[in-house]
């Protein structure tokens, strides 16, 4: 290599073969070409043959990759700190040493960078065998976007191109007393102190590996670790952004995702002292950071469960977190044209967390109330010619239920309400008015409210799906009946001058469809093929 390269690849290495192999190769065999390229590879003192396996790359490619070895550190701060050291391109890149780019993942970005004037850009990234990769800041080209409002918060990962004359001018490290995190201080500086951000989102640039036996180093810390971290995160980023909206949109990450994580299933596990422990220092944090308006843009489980711990309930949080791992979601209790998450401190007046700790604050939860809805019991109810369906339901809604309806409906629900498992309608939709009788009960474990219904089923032919509707803070949802392995009843024939067969029966998705048609309706085309096979049978009969 001759000249100045254009980007310098920094790659931090501890025992991350056979990883590492595929790694060099990908960046040694980037469409940028080797004159344009550096590698500066630091082998933080690896056990086992990662370092021989950089050496080998180094021999290969003279002039292209440099490799540096010291002892190990603890994680890849210092590594990362020694390589910008030695880095000599216009750009620099990091990249994790389990992971691969893309073949021509520098060559575009570098392009973008002099073309929009970018100091930071930002190629798409998946995550691989099973590693999670925020998607929501890839969904197109811009060559301008905002730290404050766009989804940039939520990718935080150094895993990007930095103008190394910006990182220089202004100092730019690696904090190397956090084991976890350590990327976030330097990402959120150079953003906030960018001239110009940018994304590029029509390529997969990155490829982001979990190995296979989740050694990577997020994988491995603990609750105290990872939380000691978040709060240094935290407080640098507010060194360098003022209280107020721009802080609030940053730090709307910290509190969904470290902070949230640090309350999961897993919490209750914790020893008491340990559990305290977190709990403080969220409170800490919360007390310091969370605003009413970041507390309200929290969706109601992870917001609960954050003021739980600042409250210092740690009792109640316990319940709030494994009553929904044995039962699902908690009841929602309806008030007003309000809606409340009925979790474990929910109008304490001991603990006094205001209500709006636990209301729904503008968010969708199709899934919630899908997951607390179920057949109870379904049968026929005949009279002469009329039928009528008999079901009783149980859904997870409890307080002023007077919306609460089933009812008979046509048409498949859309795609989009599958993974939920039901959809929030439109604010212009009309509903039909509901046709029958309904009589509405708390269940015995006051969990749900028991809605028994008779719906008339008129004689057409037709095929439809059995679904809930509620009113929940200002929204109707439509939530199909799930069958629950429940036994339905048996097809039944009904009238008499022209008789019509209906049916209950469970859907692919395990929901509750009811069918209806004429009982002797022929098939379309049954008419001709019965004519060919009547005309057959004459043949042979007058041979």
């Amino acid at each position: 290599m001759s000249g100045r390269p254009d980007v310098t690849v920094v790659v931090a290495v501890y025992n991350t073969m056979p990883y590492l192999t595929e790694c060099l190769n990908s960046l040694v065999g980037q469409t940028i070409g080797l004159d344009r390229l550096e590698v500066v590879a630091v082998d933080d003192g690896s056990t086992d043959d990662s370092g021989a396996e950089l050496d080998r790359f180094a021999a290969r490619y003279p002039g292209t990759v440099k490799v540096i070895h010291q002892a190990n550190s603890g994680g890849p701060a210092a590594p990362s700190n020694r390589a910008l050291e030695v880095a000599t391109g216009r750009f620099v890149y990091f990249i994790g040493s389990d992971d691969h780019l893309g073949e021509e993942a520098l060559e575009r970005m570098v392009a973008y960078a002099d073309e929009h004037g970018s100091d930071v850009v930002i190629g798409k990234m998946v995550g691989t065998n099973g590693r999670y990769v925020h998607q929501k800041l890839y969904k197109k080209n811009d060559p301008d976007v905002s730290l404050y409002r766009s989804s940039l918060p939520f990718t935080l990962a150094n895993t990007k191109l930095f103008r190394r004359e910006l990182v220089e001018k202004h100092g730019l490290r690696f904090p190397e007393d956090l084991p976890v995190g350590s990327d976030q201080p330097f990402t959120i500086e150079a953003c906030v102190r960018a001239r110009k951000i940018s994304v590029l989102s029509d390529y997969t640039f990155y490829y982001a590996v979990k190995r296979g036996d989740s050694s990577n180093i997020t994988y491995r810390a603990d609750h105290l670790s990872r939380l000691r971290c978040t709060a240094a995160i935290m407080k640098h980023a507010a060194s360098l952004v003022e209280a107020g909206p721009d802080r609030d949109a940053l730090f709307e990450r910290h509190f969904t995702w470290e902070l949230a994580k640090l309350i999961q299933g897993d919490f209750p596990m914790l020893d008491a002292t340990t559990r305290q422990q977190v709990c403080e220092g969220i409170a800490a944090l919360a007390d310091e950071y969370l605003t009413d308006a970041l507390r309200d843009s929290l969706d109601v489980k992870r917001r609960v469960r954050i003021c739980l711990a600042q409250a210092g309930a740690v009792d109640e949080l316990v319940r709030a977190i494994t009553e929904e791992a044995e039962h699902g979601a908690p009841p929602f209790h309806l008030e007003d044209g309000r809606a409340f998450a009925m979790y474990p401190g929910f109008r304490d007046e001991a603990l006094g967390l205001p209500d709006r700790v636990y209301e729904l604050v503008g968010e969708a939860v199709p899934g919630r109330l899908a997951q607390g809805t179920e057949l109870v019991e379904a049968a026929w109810d005949q009279s002469g010619d009329d039928l009528a369906l008999v079901l009783t339901a149980r859904i997870g809604v409890l307080g002023d239920t007077g919306s609460l309806t089933v009812r008979l409906a046509k048409g498949a629900m859309p795609k989009s309400a599958d993974k939920p498992g039901a959809r929030r309608l439109p604010a212009d939709h009309e509903l039909p008015a509901a046709e029958g009788e309904f009589a509405r009960t708390t269940s015995e474990d006051g969990r749900a409210t028991v809605v028994r219904a008779r719906i008339p089923v008129r004689a057409v032919k037709a095929k439809l799906g059995v679904r809930v509707y509620v009113d929940v803070a200002g929204s109707t949802y439509e939530i199909p009946v799930r069958t629950g392995g429940r036994p339905l009843p048996l097809a039944r024939r009904w009238r008499q001058a022209v008789p019509y067969r209906v049916s209950a029966n469970q859907n692919p998705k395990g929901r509750l469809v009811i069918t209806t048609a004429p009982l002797w309706e022929i098939e379309p085309g049954a008419g001709k093929r019965l004519r060919h096979m009547l005309s057959r049978l004459k043949r042979k009969v007058t041979r």
